[in-house]
This record gives structure tokens, C-alpha cells and sequence, in this order.
């Protein structure tokens, strides 16, 4: 078949909403200069499903992630270098008040702003390890499309400009020194929707009708501290607006590139390729996290299914086995055969069948100050039993801490990671190397659960977990049993547990009365708590399996 005919097929297949850029959508199928390693691997769906999720992972459970880069400075929240382009949103304004209107002051000058000058990686990655971390992971990019590495391709990164420092590199080096496993977060290839408020203008008031600076170019930084980097390499909003770009909130219905998303260049996308494979080709990540429906840019160009290939490719060259975790969102079947599905600030309902992640945050996901101020943060408990409700259905938590811009983190995070590190010292072993039981648990919450919406977000939407919700993870011939909350009469009854076990231990007391009863286990529990929060009894006994 010749390739203009089948250029025309695979463009008639593409939605309305891509037809104008319908040979860029399709030309990726014949793009060949790029440097992806070949290898067991190729860059299809089909050959992605030889993938087996590593035993590292899955007896790691506990990872922390930061989830750092430029709009942390301004400490006001997630979202902020788009939201400060919403006139009258909330960020606008505390931006107009804090930087100036935007037409003056824009993203790229908050970036100009943003110095991390206390910044700690060494110590900060040590108290995520004794908060029982064993594994770390790092912001490579946002949204805002701000590289915080060393970037070959994207002049628009931490080494030039901002902090002028390696963030990926030190993160990397701090995470090796403690051991653990280290992960980063790509999630630019939405830059090119993402910014579309920053071609807007206020609508009203002094400013009315004078564009904000999102479409500036390289020439117009003559004299300005920004001289010689070009805004359209940064906020690349060269391009037509997406189908009701004026509708805050439609770019979630577009996150999947449809529904009327102005489709990206095939250079753009070539470009987001060549960064990614150059952040893996020089900082040697375990794990990458995709905040995209199943890969980037998918299904308007096959950059995220190269550099899946690429990276499980690497994995095995360089380590012999396949090491190497990739997580994506909304995951069909098959999809979920070729990456570790992710659920974002929320959990399935379900032992899984296969490993999977949930990653949430204990605040905003950049850092906000309102919320140390009101001391809003998630507590140790509500991490903790997230945890054990998580890795009893067969996942992992990733829990984000966020950073100040100066690279710090606040006094009620750190009271929340000690508080981690208080009950993982005692009760970790019914965490680490676990796979689940038979049943995940048993108890009113599991009445109650909410259901998974998009990418996630059942979080705290069911019942308040209590003494009766109990979870279970297994080990050999041990079963643990975790109760969520301590009865007031010291006696528990596990309605699951009904074969008769040799013998009954609360971590962090030591052997407990037990009986064994056709309607359940019945536990009498010492007077005084062994710690806080979460309950373990580890159960003995080759017929409880």
C-alpha cells in the first residue's frame, strides 16, 4: 500500500476535532529519527503487554513523592501558572496583588522568582526513608513546562534560569545515598493546552483587552532579564485555541486529546519524546509517572508508546531483568497488561489482579500556605489506614509531601511524616513483602465505599473507618490482621478468620488470648495501645492461607 494512501485511511479514522492537523496525526508512524533502544520491547500495545511489574515494587508498598517545581514559589496551590491567567479566579488575584497583573508579570517571571535556596535533598530523603519509604520520587516537569534538569532540548530549565540548579540530579543523588528506589514525574506533554489562558486578556477593568504575556516571542525580551529564551518555547501557545477554550474547566474533557483540544504539532510531540528519553538516558529512573490517560500525547502520536519501549528496553540491557515501573491512568484491560495502572487520590474497591498504585498528597499538590496555616493537612491516621486499605488490595501508596519554594517543607508536614515513621517502626512487617489474602477485609467502610470517577478521586468519600473495618495482607503461613480504630471493650471479633490459628501476637505487645468460634476469631486485646492510629495482630497458623 503506498504511504500517501494510508496516510488518507488513518485520517479518516481520526475525530473531527484533529482533521486540520491530520497528516501530523498520522505521520508518526514514520518517524524514525529518534533514539529509542530497541529490544524485547517495540513501541505498541501488543508488545508492551510482555510486561511483568517487578517484585521490587510490589514488596515495596510506600513511596513519597515531591511534587516541587516553580509553582510551589508563589505557595498558593495547584494549577497556578494556569490559573493565574483566569481573571477573577482566586489565583489571579492573589497573583495581581503578590507579582502584578499578568500582561506585566507572567509565569515565566514567577520561574525568575523561584530560587530553592534552603533546599536539603540529603535530608529530606532520610526522613522519608524512616517514615518507611522505599522509594522516591521527583517532579521532572508540569504542567507549566518548566524542565528541572539538566535539559538538552528544553532551554527552559532549572540549570539556566530559576534556581540554577540540577533539582533531578540532586533528588537522584539523595535517593541513591539512602537506598531506595528512584522515580520522577513527567507531566508536560498538556503544556500546549494546558497554557491557553495565558492568551487571554482581562475582559474588564484597567487592563481590559491587553494580552496577557502568553504570546510573547523571543524578540520581545530585548533588554529584559529574559533576553535571549524565547515565552513560545516555554508556554508554546503559538496555535489556535482548543474548541471552548474559554470554559475553564473543558480541558478535562480534553484531557485525552479530543472533544475539540487543538492538536499538538508533530514537533512539539517529537520534541516532548526526545526530552523524556533524554531525562531517562541521564538520570537512570526505577520508576516515571505519566499524569496522562494511559501514556502522553496517545492516541495523536506514539511518543509515550517509545518511550515505554525505550525504558523497559534500558531496564533490561542495563540491570538484566526488567526492573523498571511505568505508571498510567485510566487503563483499560489491556492496557493495564503493559504499565501499572494509577489511581489518583483514590483507591479500588477490589483486590486488584494486578499491581497497581494509588498517589495522593497530604495538602495541595503545590504547596499551598493556607493550608499549614489552618492546619489542614491529612493526618498521620488517614495516611496510615489509606496505606493499609491500599496494599491489602494489592497496590502501593504514593504519598506526595508538599515543598515550599524555598525547598523546605513546614512543621505540621514534618509532624506528619514523624507520625508515619512512629507506626511503620512497629508494624511495617505487615506492610513490606505482603501479597493480599484471600478477602481484602471485612467491616462497614467496605458497605459504604464510593466509586472511582475519572482518573480517581473516591478519596474520603466513603464511611470513617472504625475498629470493625479490618484489612488483612499475607506472608508465608502468616496472616495480618490490621483494625483500623481500638474498641473500648479490649475484645475483638475478625468475622473472616473462622479456621482455628496456633497462635496470636499485637505487634509492638506481644501474644494475645484468642478463640477460635464457628462465627469468627474472638481477640481480647491488652489495656494499654502499642502505638497509634492502626492495630496489627499477626496470626499464626499453615491452614489460614
Amino acid at each position: 500500500m503506498k504511504r500517501r494512501t494510508l496516510i488518507k485511511q488513518l485520517a479518516a479514522a481520526i475525530p473531527a476535532a484533529m482533521l486540520h492537523n491530520k497528516l501530523n496525526a498520522a505521520s508518526f508512524l514514520f518517524n524514525e529519527e529518534d533514539n529509542i533502544l530497541k529490544g524485547k520491547f517495540k513501541p505498541t500495545w501488543q508488545s508492551l503487554q510482555q510486561y511483568q511489574t517487578p517484585d521490587w515494587f510490589r514488596n515495596a508498598k510506600f513511596g513519597i513523592w515531591a511534587h516541587w517545581g516553580p509553582q510551589c514559589q508563589p505557595e498558593f496551590g495547584d494549577w497556578y501558572a494556569r490559573e493565574m491567567y483566569m481573571e477573577g479566579n482566586a489565583k489571579y488575584k492573589y497573583h495581581v496583588e503578590k507579582y502584578g497583573h499578568p500582561s506585566q508579570f507572567g509565569f515565566k517571571d514567577v520561574i525568575n522568582e523561584w530560587k530553592a535556596e534552603n533546599w536539603n535533598p540529603e535530608e529530606l530523603v532520610a526522613l522519608y526513608k524512616n517514615a518507611g519509604a522505599k522509594y522516591f520520587m521527583a517532579l521532572a516537569n508540569h504542567h507549566d513546562n518548566f524542565d528541572l534538569y539538566n535539559s538538552k532540548y528544553h532551554k527552559w530549565n532549572s540549570l539556566n534560569l530559576g534556581p540554577k540548579k540540577d533539582l533531578i540530579g540532586g533528588w537522584e543523588k539523595a535517593t541513591r545515598n539512602n537506598g531506595l528506589q528512584f522515580g520522577v514525574s513527567v507531566h508536560a506533554a498538556h503544556a500546549w493546552s494546558w497554557y491557553e489562558t495565558a492568551q487571554r486578556s482581562d475582559k474588564s477593568g484597567p487592563y481590559a483587552n491587553v494580552p496577557y504575556d502568553g504570546k510573547l516571542t523571543k524578540k520581545d525580551g530585548k533588554g529584559k532579564w529574559w533576553e535571549g529564551y524565547d515565552p513560545q518555547e516555554l508556554y508554546v501557545q503559538d496555535h489556535p485555541l482548543s474548541e471552548n477554550s474559554t470554559d475553564n474547566n473543558g480541558i478535562h474533557k480534553q484531557w485525552n486529546w479530543g472533544n475539540g483540544v487543538s492538536v499538538p504539532s508533530k514537533a512539539y510531540c517529537d520534541k516532548f519524546l526526545k526530552r523524556t528519553i533524554d531525562l531517562i538516558d541521564q538520570y537512570n529512573p526505577d520508576l516515571i509517572y505519566f499524569d496522562d490517560t494511559a501514556l502522553p500525547l496517545w492516541p495523536i502520536s506514539d511518543a509515550g508508546l517509545k518511550i515505554a519501549a525505550h525504558f523497559y528496553n534500558k531496564s533490561i540491557k542495563e540491570k538484566g531483568s526488567l526492573e523498571a515501573v511505568l505508571f498510567g491512568k485510566i487503563l483499560d484491560e489491556q492496557q493495564r497488561k503493559c504499565m501499572v495502572w494509577d489511581i489518583e487520590r483514590g483507591q479500588s474497591n477490589n483486590i486488584e489482579p494486578l499491581p497497581w498504585q494509588t498517589d495522593t498528597c497530604i495538602g495541595s499538590w503545590h504547596y499551598n500556605k493556607t493550608i499549614f496555616t489552618d492546619h489542614k493537612y491529612k493526618s498521620a491516621k488517614t495516611v496510615i489506614h489509606t496505606l493499609i486499605d491500599v496494599v491489602s488490595k494489592n497496590g502501593n501508596l504514593c504519598l506526595s509531601v508538599p515543598v515550599k519554594g524555598d525547598g523546605t517543607i513546614d512543621s505540621d508536614e514534618r509532624k506528619v511524616v514523624e507520625g508515619i515513621g512512629r507506626w511503620m517502626a512497629i508494624n511495617s512487617e505487615a506492610i513490606y513483602d505482603t501479597r493480599p489474602w484471600k478477602k481484602f477485609g471485612e467491616g462497614p467502610a467496605i458497605e459504604n465505599a464510593a466509586p472511582l470517577t475519572a482518573q480517581g478521586f473516591n478519596e474520603g468519600k466513603g464511611k470513617p473507618f472504625t475498629y470493625e473495618d479490618i484489612r488483612f495482607t499475607v506472608k508465608g503461613n502468616t496472616l495480618y490482621a490490621f483494625f483500623l480504630g481500638w474498641p473500648e471493650s479490649k475484645e475483638l471479633l475478625i468475622k473472616s478468620i473462622t479456621t482455628a490459628a496456633d497462635s496470636v501476637e499485637l505487634l509492638g505487645f506481644g501474644k494475645v488470648y484468642f478463640t477460635n468460634a464457628a462465627d469468627g476469631m474472638k481477640v481480647i486485646l491488652p489495656a494499654q495501645q502499642p502505638c497509634e492510629n492502626a492495630f496489627v495482630l499477626k496470626i499464626e497458623g499453615a491452614n489460614l492461607k
